[in-house]
Formats: C-alpha cells, structure tokens, sequence
C-alpha cells in the first residue's frame, strides 16, 4: 500500500483511503468516478479503516447527492464548503504580476507558505500537494514570484470543466493582487484548454476568498459541498 494510500473496489464502486493529511488517527474515503458510492462500499471502507486503529474517518469535500450514503452510514457534516462557477464569456484582463511555472525545489516554500495560509485542518502536505495536481487528466502549477514565494494555485481540466484546486497567497504578500492574478491566470488558461466553465470551492467562513471570486465572476452554486464526519467507537481497554 504505497504512502499508507489505498483503493478500494467494491462491485463497481471505486473508493480511496488512506490517512488525512498524514495523521495516523484520522482517516479519510473518497469516492472516485463523480458518481455516489453504494452504501456496501462505505461499509467496507469503514471496516478497513477501524481495523487499521483510526479514530475517526473523515470524507472529501462531497456534492449533495455523494453525501447521501454517507449520511445513511451514520456520517454528519463537519464543515461546509462555498461551490462557485465561472462560466462567463468575457475574461477578467490577463494578470500583470509575475507568475511562472512552479519547479521541483519550490516545494519546501509552497508547503511552507500553505502552512501560513490555512489552518492544520486544510493544510497540505506533500502527499496531498501530489495528490491536488494529480486530480484531473491535465493540470497547472503556477507559483507569484517576489522574490521568493509569494502565492502558488493549482487548476485543472476534466472535459468541460475547470477546476481550482488550490489558491494560496502568503500573508506577508496579501492584498498587492497576486490572488487576483492567479485566479486569473487558471481562468485564461482553462478557457484555452477547451473548459466551459471553472468550479472553485472555500470554506464559508473564509470570506476573504468568496469576494475575490465573486468579484472575478464566480457565482455560488445553489447547493454547496461537505466534509463529513463519522468517529468510529473506542476500544475497550486490554
């Protein structure tokens, strides 16, 4: 089982599991293909999971419809997720700061400033930084370079739509419009690539990052996304 990660097929479900962020005591399952998983397929990914001794199992950020097996198998909402579109035709203008394509040696400053960005339950760490570029058939990773990092985002592409996977700016670099160029930048380069639109997703109490993207063109989506949670029991003591 390469990096503690595994995958899990159960008829014609297809789950991932495997440690959050690292943590050894806490878990996460998420369903691949776009489609909701069965209720067969939770059951046994749950069964896994408390094998290995994880306390508690927590789902990617899931879609109403993909929430509901979860929920019938005793899951509940851990934290609730802005989902916004940009479909509009019109771009905003091409950004004027200077991004590049990020490198190999730029990953010790991009984990750091994520660091910096967002808290220990959403941070990355190198596993789940692969794992963000590697979530569609195509990606971009692009860091603001001022001397030094200043910002990074991670789009990608699956047929017709965009994605954004990650936008960070580091604090000491906020407000001088390099979220704005990113966000930018992922636009002009999914509508290259053939997308119709571009989803992002923030959490909702991150109120900076929902009026950037607003005013960039992103509109939310009339249901958002949840993380879900279900701790597992304690074992009795020896």
């Amino acid at each position: 089982m390469k990096n503690n990660v595994d995958v899990v097929q159960w008829g014609t479900d297809r789950l991932k599991i495997g440690p959050w962020r690292g943590d050894a005591r806490i878990a996460f399952i998420t369903p691949m293909g776009g489609v909701p998983a069965s209720a067969a397929s939770i059951d046994r990914c749950l069964e896994l999971l408390e094998a290995k001794g994880y306390r508690s199992a927590l789902t990617a950020a899931l879609s109403a419809p993909e929430q509901v097996p979860f929920a019938n198998a005793g899951f509940t909402v851990y934290e609730r997720l802005h989902l916004l579109r940009h479909d509009e035709k019109v771009l905003p203008p091409a950004p004027a700061h200077r991004l590049r394509r990020a490198r190999p040696f730029d990953q010790p400053a991009i984990l750091e400033l994520d660091e910096l960005a967002f808290d220990s339950f959403w941070r990355l760490d190198r596993t789940s930084l692969r794992d963000a570029r590697r979530a569609t058939p195509v990606s971009r990773y692009r860091v603001a370079d001022d001397d030094g990092i200043a910002g990074y985002a991670i789009t990608g592409r699956a047929g017709p739509v965009g994605y954004l996977q990650r936008l960070a700016v580091h604090p000491d670099h906020q407000h001088r419009g390099i979220g704005t160029a990113l966000v930018v930048d992922a636009l002009w380069w999914a509508h290259r690539r053939g997308a119709h639109s571009v989803l992002v997703n923030t959490q909702v109490t991150n109120t900076g990052a929902l009026s950037l993207y607003e005013h960039l063109g992103f509109r939310p989506e009339p249901h958002g996304l949840a993380v879900l949670e279900r701790p597992f029991a304690p074992r009795d003591a020896p």
